[in-house]
Formats: C-alpha cells, structure tokens, sequence
C-alpha cells in the first residue's frame, strides 16, 4: 500500500508540474508540427533520462546526507512551502484566467520536415536543463519525495520515478497527438479546472510536507 500511495501521489504532483505552460509545452508543441504524435514521447524520453540520471546522482551522491533527520526535515519543510506557493499560483491563474493553453501552430503540421530522432531526444533533455523552474523543483520538492522513497528501498524509489515520469509522458503525448491531429482536443474551461483542481491538491500535500518537517520523515 506504501508504494501504491508513493506512486499515485509522485504521478499527481508530477502531473501538476507538467500541467503547467512552461518551456517544454512550448517544444512539445514545435516539435508536433514537424514530427506528429511521435514528438511527445520522444522529448519526455529525453526529459526522463536526464532526471534519472539527477535522481541516481542524488542517490549515490546525497544520499548519505539527505537520510540525516534534520536534512530530511528542512528538505519537506523546504519542498513543502514551494508546493504551496505552486498550488496557489495555479489556483489564482485558473479563477483568474490567467493560465491559458494555447495549442498555436498546428495548422502547419504536414508543412515543416521532422528532425532526427536522436534530436527531439537531446532536446527534451536540454530544454529540461535549462529550466530553472525544473531544478527548483529536484532542490525542494523533488529531493523531499526521493528522500522518502529511498526509505522504502529500490520498490520506493521506482515507484516515485515511474509515477512522475509516467504523468510527463500521458500529458505531453496527449498534447503531441491534439497538434498533430490538427484541432483543439481540450477545452479551455476544462483545462483550467485540471488546474484549480491540481492546486488544491498540491496546497494540501504542501501542508502535510510541512508538518512532516517538524514531526519527522513523512509517509505517503
């Protein structure tokens, strides 16, 4: 049941993070036009394999540090606060109506020649790279959860990377296929309620990392 509940919630946050327009959205969408549903995919594979890499890395090389209580407990509270601030952020931009997904450019999809697949490959991982929102995110967040899965053992630490990679890549193959297919595929007003409902999520999760950061490790 531990792992169960590592995983739905790693796909959830994850899904919450991949929800929102960001600088892989904006490729994802590029890439559509050139090379159709297959674009999606190809970049989260990219995307997947530099946090894999990230997360062995922090394994292997943070691990002994991040398993010290008072560690553990400044990473959740840490990871926590940038949840609540993410939740609110995304609650205010959906009653607000300033979080819009704009699926622009698909009418040129049979128009521009596709890239080697090798490239669609690097950029995922580059453009990841280059988000600094993305490395916030493995700093706070990020490390919190591997903090706690790592508890579990490999079971733990697999079940929190397959079910955040797993929300990458449902949301951003659903994007490639409604480009390549030429036509909106969401609706706007549903969008913004995945959001409201993902930010009320993530302030409730947020709570709960805080207070593990004062009680001790957190289980999920």
């Amino acid at each position: 049941m531990e792992l169960l509940a590592l995983f739905s919630t790693a796909f959830l946050v994850g899904l919450s993070g991949a929800l929102m327009p960001g600088p892989l959205l904006t490729v994802t969408i590029e890439e559509s036009t050139r090379r159709g549903a297959g674009a999606g995919p190809l970049l989260v594979l990219g995307h997947g394999l530099l946090e894999l890499l990230l997360v062995g890395l922090l394994l292997f090389g943070l691990g002994g540090f991040l398993a010290r209580p008072l560690v553990g407990r400044l990473v959740a509270a840490l990871g926590g606060l940038v949840l609540l601030w993410m939740g609110w952020q995304m609650l205010r931009g959906a009653t607000t109506g300033a979080v819009q997904l704009q699926l622009a450019g698909e009418e040129t999809a049979a128009l521009s020649p596709a890239r080697p697949v090798w490239q669609a490959v690097v950029t995922g991982s580059v453009i990841s790279l280059a988000n600094p929102y993305w490395l916030l995110w493995w700093a706070s967040i990020g490390a919190a959860f591997l903090a706690q899965a790592a508890r579990l053992g490999a079971g733990g630490v697999t079940s929190f990377f397959s079910g955040h990679i797993l929300a990458d890549l449902g949301w951003y193959s659903l994007i490639a296929i409604g480009v390549a297919a030429g036509r909106r595929f969401i609706s706007q007003r549903l969008y913004q309620y995945l959001i409201m409902g993902c930010g009320i999520f993530l302030l409730i999760l947020g709570a709960l990392f805080i207070l593990a950061g004062y009680r001790g490790p957190l289980n999920v």
